[in-house]
């Protein structure tokens, strides 16, 4: 018989949970190192030019000249300038008109493609493609289909007997124009629109129908209520989207040598904000910009989070 300590022999349930004890500190480095890409990449990609961005925005950072710490002038100069609110109007009345119009077009076509069987691939394919243009080209597309004079728009309008419009140079109709233009490429939301329709459970639909419920009424409180999550997931997507707006736009009013008193209805406000830094190299006042642009967006969408409690219906919900 030993003098000295011996330790206790661990029985089958202390082994079972040290094993697992083990286990789940295995599996959480695991995590982590997966993990450890985007954490690195947010730091450095995202969080990183965040924080040098606010800094510049406290400064008059032009690339070519000395810069020198001007504190907050920069935002009060953003809040006096009569082109931020300019600007901020058009962005907004753009995103009021763009996001509705692609949530009723993409449900529209979701629900055509849902009941045409088998051609069902061939056609969302068809639809899809638009999304895959480079908006580059879908601006130059823009200047050739909506041209007051010869464009295809107004000829198909003619056919009709009805009067086109100046897209493209009469202000009242240059954000009309870019909204049908930006509809064109609805395909993304569509698809997505598309795989909450089929998640709907058709027993749903039988039973409205045995209670008498027209058409009308199994879309309005079936349908609408079982996809509601995608919907607001969309709306809050194409929101940012639309308060983002500028190639198409930049492209058709501003970066083909076009700019006219038509393209102040076309300035949005990213179009200010990269005037501001890379044609002014006012690297300081842009910087400023982009962090009221981020405060806007963030306040709609909170706005948006809200207001989902009332509307948003969820699987498990126990409410």
């Amino acid at each position: 018989m030993t003098s000295g300590s011996t330790t206790p022999a661990l029985g089958p349930r202390e082994r079972a949970q040290r094993w697992a004890s083990g286990f789940r500190k295995r599996e959480t480095w695991a995590a982590y190192a997966f993990i450890a890409p985007w954490i690195f990449g947010f730091l450095v990609f995202t969080s990183g030019p965040m924080v040098a961005s606010f800094i510049l925005s406290l400064t008059d950072y032009s690339i070519i000249e000395q810069t020198s710490y001007v504190g907050r002038d920069n935002y009060s100069e953003l809040i006096h300038d009569p082109k931020v609110r300019k600007a901020l109007a058009n962005t907004l009345i753009f995103t009021v008109m763009l996001v509705p119009a692609t949530m009723i077009v993409a449900l529209g076509l979701a629900m055509i493609l849902l009941r045409v069987g088998r051609a069902g691939g061939f056609f969302r394919t068809v639809f899809y493609l638009p999304q895959m243009t480079p908006p580059v080209a879908v601006a130059i597309l823009f200047l050739l289909f909506f041209n007051g004079s010869f464009g295809v728009i107004n000829r198909g309008l003619e056919l009709l007997g009805l009067p086109g419009p100046f897209w493209t140079t009469d202000p009242s109709w240059v954000k009309p124009g870019l909204v049908i233009m930006s509809v064109w490429s609805v395909g993304g939301t569509m698809v997505i629109y598309l795989a909450a329709l089929k998640s709907v459970p058709q027993q749903l639909y039988e039973a409205a129908a045995m209670d008498g419920a027209s058409s009308w009424r199994r879309f309005r409180d079936v349908t609408l209520p079982m996809i509601s999550s995608a919907l607001f997931f969309t709306f809050i997507i194409l929101t940012i989207s639309g308060l983002q707006a500028f190639t198409e736009a930049y492209t058709a009013f501003f970066g083909l040598g076009s700019e006219s008193y038509s393209s102040e209805a076309a300035l949005f406000y990213v179009i200010y904000l990269f005037r501001q830094a890379f044609e002014f190299f006012r690297m300081g006042y842009a910087s400023a910009l982009a962090w009221l642009l981020f405060v806007v967006i963030m306040v709609v969408t909170l706005i948006q989070t809200k207001l989902s409690k009332r509307f948003v219906f969820y699987y498990g919900d126990k409410k």
